[in-house]
């Protein structure tokens, strides 16, 4: 599976009483639009308490298991699930596994 996005996926989100003008063919104008793209390992809730007594080498126990997707977003919102993978010696990336399909109802 590509670890891209298929920004022909995003002509969906067009409304279906939108000129045809505004459809996938003219996406093109938002090809260089900045985003930022977040991998979240997973998540944990403590008190500031505790978050204050953490220090160097301090584990913060993650509500995720070994192997189990991690979540992708752009721009705050979740897009993908994916894994994490080694990329060349000593960098890591991630390979997009599912792509998450936003509800428009909203």
């Amino acid at each position: 599976m590509s670890n891209e996005i298929d920004l022909t996926e995003l002509s969906e989100a067009v409304p279906q009483d939108a000129p045809a003008s505004r459809s996938g063919r003219d996406l093109g104008a938002v090809y260089d639009i900045p985003v930022t793209v977040s991998a979240v390992l997973g998540k944990s809730t403590m008190q500031v308490s505790q978050l204050l007594k953490l220090g160097r080498g301090a584990v913060v126990e993650l509500d995720r298991k070994i192997g189990e997707a991690i979540d992708i977003y752009v721009n705050n919102r979740l897009v993908a699930r994916g894994e994490v993978v080694m990329v060349g010696e000593n960098r890591l990336g991630v390979t997009m596994t599912e792509i998450v399909k936003a509800d428009r109802g909203i």
